[in-house]
């Protein structure tokens, strides 16, 4: 570091920092600057981060320019949820704890509840079970992605 003579900001020499491809697609970069800035309030009160939300970040970013941004968010999604313990991959709803059959709604966190209990738009309860499986999205229409999007935009 250059400065370290009492000034109050030193300069950093020599830094590089880790280039990817979609930086210059704006649309891209609005998506992560979106998802990245779930994380903040999520971590806030933290001691200290752990290596999985790194990695986490990092191996989304790495695919980000290949895959639907908002689908690899989605992804992301689940495995932050099934790490932290929070997935909730039971057939029961949320609110009323009776089964869940055809149609199924999702709170934030993908807490599954029945449409009419929430007052939500319905998905297939067999693509999101099997969502939470899997944690892949490829079997998801565009529609259900958007969906599911923005629940996470709601908040980790």
């Amino acid at each position: 570091m250059e400065g370290e003579d009492g000034r109050f900001l030193p300069r950093l020499r020599s830094l590089s920092h880790i280039g990817f491809p979609w930086l210059y697609d704006r649309n891209r970069l609005l998506v992560w600057h979106s998802f990245v800035g779930r994380f903040e309030p999520h971590l806030r009160d933290a001691g200290e981060i752990e290596t999985f939300y790194y990695d986490l970040l990092l191996e989304a970013a790495k695919k980000w320019h290949r895959q639907n941004p908002k689908r690899i968010v989605i992804e992301s999604y689940l495995q932050l949820l099934e790490y932290e313990g929070r997935l909730y991959p039971q057939e029961r709803c949320y609110i009323c704890e009776n089964r869940i059959e055809e149609e199924i709604a999702l709170m934030q966190a993908y807490k599954p509840a029945h449409p009419h209990c929430i007052y939500a738009p319905a998905l297939p309860s067999k693509k999101i079970f099997d969502l939470f499986k899997s944690k892949k999205t490829v079997f998801l229409e565009d529609y259900e992605v958007e969906h599911l999007y923005e629940i996470v935009m709601k908040g980790l």
